[in-house]
């Protein structure tokens, strides 16, 4: 039996569906986060997420912070990290959540906020490297291979530590939808082992 006093809360961002926010979820309850960590917020970047709505359905507290009812990037980052804090999340999992981090958020969280990438960063990382936009360019590149990359959110986009990655086999006959699925599926195995051995490592 684990020691309950030591689960970690986890603070899960997102801006779309939530397939990544649901695995996480799914393995706290009877996965290997059992025991180690508890989402306690969802905060949704865009009131329209159908994220929002599994969240709801868990029972999970949930937050809609939209970009464009704050007067400037500073005052929306202070409320993204009041609410952060209020909760009292020990990690942040961003899962598709499309904004930029406040550079506030990150020096209040080392180390502990988790980004999931869908290739096998340092390869098509940065700036529009995100979601579909990733796998047309590896399919156009002819790679043989992709996959998944959990790490650490640093200022600049998909720089930090990489914490776990796992590769997919790319057939040449794959379009960009087949290559999204492939890495969609190793995302939901690999983004609650990350965040356990975040957990473990944490001091």
């Amino acid at each position: 039996m684990h020691d309950m006093v030591f689960m970690k809360k986890l603070a899960i961002l997102v801006s779309g569906s939530g397939s990544n926010m649901q695995s996480i979820i799914d393995s706290t309850k009877h996965g290997i986060l059992e025991g180690f960590a508890q989402v306690v917020l969802v905060i949704s970047s865009n009131s329209n997420a159908y994220a929002i709505e599994r969240a709801k359905r868990e029972n999970i507290r949930t937050l809609c912070v939209e970009r464009k009812n704050f007067k400037d990037e500073k005052s929306f980052n202070d409320a993204m990290l009041k609410n952060l804090q209020n909760e009292g999340a020990d990690i942040i999992c961003l899962a598709g959540y499309t904004r930029m981090i406040g550079y506030g958020i990150i020096k209040a969280y080392p180390d502990r906020i988790l980004n999931m990438h869908p290739a096998l960063l340092p390869k098509f990382g940065g700036k529009g490297m995100y979601g579909y936009h990733v796998h047309e360019a590896v399919v156009k590149a002819k790679e043989q291979e992709s996959g998944a990359t959990v790490h650490f959110v640093e200022k600049e986009y998909d720089t930090g530590e990489i914490i776990m990655q796992q590769a997919i086999v790319i057939l040449d006959k794959d379009t960009p939808q087949d290559v999204a699925q492939k890495v969609l599926a190793v995302e939901h195995q690999i983004y609650p082992k990350a965040i356990k051995k975040v957990i473990k490592n944490l001091k």
